[in-house]
This record gives structure tokens, C-alpha cells and sequence, in this order.
């Protein structure tokens, strides 16, 4: 396949580029391709003539984002905008990476592809804002991931080593639960609906709920340290709180890949202690 990755330098794209690398793949960065410019992308795309976009190029400063909403927009919604056209005048099936904050958080039980999106944060709207220009689309598929975490990139694995690193004791919320979602696993299904040109879409997750709390215990644990250095606290207890709200349920229900017989990621903790081992041996 001629592929074209957007956001190639970020966590998820480079887990891309190596599940591609058999194939004639283009990997394009924030620096050289803007997604918010269309005539950029609509030149980066009729000069590759790709058979497929995978668009995980996104502004992903999930706090940021709440003080700079028209850079979000610009980014996520009209970036994507962009792509969705371009795509159409080359016949390119699109792979668009979208997020758990689309969902408000307040379902008792784990979202599936068919629930209504209620997003709180101006992250969450801007990326609803991009599903929105690829909703019906039988050349597209969007993809919602959520606590995004592997081996590239800033995200909560690095985050609670460093951390533990530098305090004795860590302070977690415990009233946040979702999957936590390994890039690398991410990337062979990516690959494997492209493949097969799918559309809708999908929840791909890594198996597994947990809290923040629990997570970050489980990080320690991987790593040979103690989970007790971590304690539990509420998100109303965050000092300083936190900008953009966080869904208090962020667990997605992998439901479509289930019904279409796809394969499901693993469990996250098989996951995080390869991604653990690899980062103690960088």
C-alpha cells in the first residue's frame, strides 16, 4: 500500500510507521505538514496519491487546548476537514485517531461505538468536530483511543517513573477509571483495517479497567518498586486542579471489533511491563 501518515512524530504515529514499514509509507510530522493549512495538505496528498491516510496528527494538549479552543478547532476539526477532502479527490481510505473525551464520562458502564458523544472539554469538542467531517463515510474509519500510553512521547508511563524518581511518596485520583491503550498494540489493527478499507466506528483499547491509581501502582510494580509509595485521591482534590474536566468513565467498550471478529488488544499489563522493561533498558 502507498500510505500517509499524519502526526508520524507522536506516540501513535511512530508505532504507525513501524507497522508499515513493508509498505511505501510517507511520514509527515506537525513541521512539515501543517494539517490546518489546506493547500498544504491537498498538495501532500495529490502528489503521494496514497491508498490510505491514517490522520494521527492532532493538537493533543488536552489542558492547553482549553485557553487556545480556535487552535483546537484548527487542528483537530478543520485539520481533519482537510484531510477528509483531500483523500476524496485521490480515493484514499482515511484512519482517523480520535479520543475517550468525546464522551462526557457520566455512563455507568463502558461506552460503545453506538452511544451519543456529550464532550465537556474543548479537546473533546474539537476532536467530536473532526468525527463529524468524516461521520457516513464508506471510505473512512475513525478509531477512539483512550489514556494513549508506549514507548515514544510524553504519557503517564514515563510520567509516574520520572515522578518516582524524584519523590518518595505519589498521589494518584482514583475517581477516573478507563483502559489504558499501549501505541504498538494499536498500530497492527490500525493496519488491519485499513488493509481492509473498514468503516464506522471503532473502540481499540487495550483490555483491562483501572484507575489512575491503580495504574500508577501497576507502573511501580513493573518496574521492581513499591506500588504502597502511591496514595489514592479524588480529582477534586488535585492541587492545582486541572483545566480541561476529565471524564470520570473514560472505559470504551471494543463492541464493533468484537462483532466484526477482529482481533481485541491484550491486556494492558502484559503491555506496560514490555513497555516498562524497554524504557529501565533505554
Amino acid at each position: 500500500m502507498r500510505v500517509l501518515i499524519t502526526g508520524a512524530a507522536g506516540q501513535v504515529g511512530r508505532e504507525l510507521v513501524h507497522a508499515f514499514a513493508g509498505d511505501d509509507v510517507t511520514a509527515a510530522d506537525h513541521t512539515t505538514l501543517d494539517v490546518a493549512d489546506r493547500s498544504t495538505v491537498l498538495a501532500a496528498v495529490t502528489s503521494t496519491n496514497p491508498d490510505v491516510i491514517l490522520h494521527a496528527g492532532a493538537w493533543t494538549a488536552v489542558d492547553a487546548c482549553e485557553s487556545d479552543a480556535d487552535r483546537a478547532f484548527a487542528v483537530n476539526a478543520l485539520g481533519t476537514r482537510h484531510v477528509a477532502e483531500a483523500a476524496r479527490r485521490v480515493n484514499a481510505h482515511v484512519i482517523y485517531f480520535s479520543t475517550d473525551y468525546v464522551f462526557d464520562g457520566t455512563k455507568r458502564e463502558p461506552y460503545h461505538e453506538w452511544d451519543v458523544p456529550n464532550p465537556r472539554s474543548v479537546y473533546g469538542r474539537s476532536k467530536l468536530a473532526g468525527e463529524h467531517e468524516l461521520a457516513g463515510d464508506p471510505d473512512a474509519a475513525i478509531v477512539r483511543l483512550s489514556w494513549v500510553c508506549g514507548r515514544y512521547g510524553a504519557n503517564m508511563v514515563k510520567t509516574v517513573l520520572r515522578l518516582a524518581g524524584e519523590h518518595r511518596e505519589l498521589a494518584f485520583v482514583d475517581d477516573q477509571r478507563g483502559h489504558p491503550t499501549f501505541a504498538q498494540d494499536v498500530a497492527p489493527i490500525a493496519r488491519q483495517l485499513a488493509a481492509g478499507r473498514y468503516s464506522g466506528v471503532f473502540h481499540v483499547t487495550n483490555q483491562g479497567v483501572t484507575t489512575w491509581y491503580e495504574f500508577a501502582r501497576a507502573v511501580l510494580r513493573a518496574a521492581g518498586d513499591d506500588p504502597s509509595r502511591v496514595h489514592p485521591i479524588t480529582t477534586a482534590e488535585l492541587d492545582p486542579p486541572r483545566p480541561a474536566p476529565r471524564p470520570a468513565n473514560s472505559v470504551l467498550d471494543n463492541l464493533a471489533l468484537r462483532l466484526e471478529g477482529l482481533p481485541l488488544l491484550p491486556h494492558y499489563q502484559a503491555s506496560l511491563e514490555q513497555v516498562v522493561t524497554e524504557l529501565q533498558q533505554s
